[in-house]
């Protein structure tokens, strides 16, 4: 039996050619691992949130707020990312296999040079932004101490999204699967014995909640990073001199996708603040909301990048028409699962936000929340596939054209005025990210049929 799963895993890992056969079974190759990793990524933030919320809406509010701040971080993350992913991508489906190992080793020094970065402006400005947010004088301190434990081992977070980033253009989501798996199920095992001190473990509140993150990714990096270096999966690289010329290609594509993922993090911290005009009940709920949505954008993130790596290795393979059809079949896997997800949340609002907390007037601000935004969610899925699959081509500035438009022309205008100038209130602020979801969603959709991306140099 042993030796049988072995075998199985062994199967799911092996180097496959994505640019020949069946394209559903290709797309579901890697999303389907995929959607385990981003579910256990989902699993890992909920996590922390079920427990924090034992401490109260104090406590809650805090860890939404400077969870607003990381994903600013991950956003960054994602952005410079997807140059690796499109790199690796295209000399995979070219089948050259020194230059994708090359950009592997150049991506994880320059994640070096980013983590450094990171850390040093996080921990500085960690107060300033809370400040800037309108946290309270008990969610500052709570917020500021949990952000700068984070912020100090974010080299730890940066190496895993490359590696992860390596894997996925090879075509290989298996491993990053397992990898994360793991450091779910540790974060999920040390989050109450830090947190409340079970056991010999002192009670750390909400910083018992940050360690627990560093602990459990520090374990699931150093995994992966053994993976790359031994040749375990589809990707062998080794120690090399800076090539500055490498990290400049990748960069060339990651920059204005960070851009765009940095205004979509940066709109969301202004979000949080429009947010924070209506009290802590609100921060509370909001802080969940997004979460929530989060998680049903977890299997899109899983087909879009399906997408962005088939859309990518195709091309290098000389067929751009198997990329475009590679695209559209994500998006109709993707917006089948959307469809079902808004009629739950739309239907069971309530029911789900009373998991999260027991406070009515939390329930009550989350269920208008869920209400309103599952109804965008086909339209979120047309701007997730399309805009990274154009990015898997090497076209990453129309999205941040696209993406500026949708959040800043149209979305944080319109939260204010709804908001401030109008008798909807709160409810307002979801109207707003409803009309953000649907513009976006058809301008992807419209670009990526001009068929522009298709030459696209790298």
């Amino acid at each position: 039996m042993i030796e049988r799963i072995r075998r199985g895993f062994n199967n799911l890992r092996r180097k496959r050619d994505l640019t020949v056969g069946s394209i559903s079974k290709n797309i579901w190759i890697i999303a389907l691992p995929l959607i385990l990793t981003n579910g256990f990524e989902s699993a890992f933030n909920l996590v922390d949130m079920f427990w924090v919320g034992k401490l109260g809406p104090e406590a809650l509010a805090a860890v939404s707020m400077s969870g607003t701040v990381i994903m600013l971080v991950l956003f960054l993350l994602i952005g410079v990312s997807m140059g690796t992913v499109a790199l690796v991508a295209r000399f995979v489906g070219a089948k050259k296999d020194e230059d994708a190992n090359n950009v592997a080793i150049q991506s994880l020094i320059l994640a070096t040079f980013l983590a450094v970065f990171l850390s040093v402006i996080g921990y500085v400005l960690s107060p300033h932004i809370l400040k800037a947010l309108k946290a309270d004088p008990t969610v500052l301190i709570l917020g500021t101490s949990y952000m700068r434990i984070l912020f100090i081992w974010v080299i730890i977070m940066v190496y895993m999204f490359f590696m992860s980033a390596i894997l996925q253009g090879a075509g290989d989501a298996f491993t990053p699967m397992l990898v994360l798996g793991l450091a779910t199920l540790l974060n999920l095992v040390l989050d109450p014995f830090l947190i409340f001190g079970w056991g010999p473990f002192p009670k750390m509140g909400v910083d018992g909640a940050a360690w627990a993150t560093v602990i459990a990714r520090a374990v699931g990096s150093s995994i992966a990073l053994y993976v790359l270096f031994k040749g375990h999966s589809h990707i062998k690289i080794k120690l090399r001199r800076p090539d500055f010329s490498m990290m400049f290609r990748i960069l060339k594509i990651g920059i204005p996708a960070s851009l765009q993922y940095i205004l979509r993090g940066s709109m969301a911290i202004i979000m949080m603040s429009i947010v924070a005009g209506f009290g802590t009940f609100a921060v509370a709920a909001y802080g969940v909301g997004i979460r929530l949505t989060m998680l049903v954008m977890m299997p899109g993130f899983a087909f879009a990048a399906a997408a962005q790596t088939l859309v990518g290795q195709n091309l290098g393979a000389k067929n751009p028409a198997r990329s475009a059809r590679s695209a559209w079949a994500a998006f109709v896997f993707y917006a089948i699962f959307m469809t079902v997800m808004s009629i739950l949340f739309y239907s069971f609002s309530s029911q789900v936000f009373a998991f999260f907390s027991n406070n009515n007037q939390v329930i009550g601000i989350g269920n208008s929340f869920l209400k309103i935004v599952s109804l965008g969610f086909v339209f979120t899925a047309m701007g997730l596939i399309f805009s990274r699959s154009l990015g898997g081509s090497g076209d990453t500035f129309s999205p941040l054209i696209m993406t500026f438009i949708a959040l800043w022309v149209i979305q944080i205008p319109l939260a204010f005025f709804l908001a401030y100038q109008t008798p909807l209130g709160i409810k307002g602020i979801w109207y707003a990210m409803f009309a953000a979801n649907f513009s976006l969603g058809i301008m992807s959709v419209i670009w990526f049929q001009t068929g522009r991306w298709k030459r696209k140099k790298v």
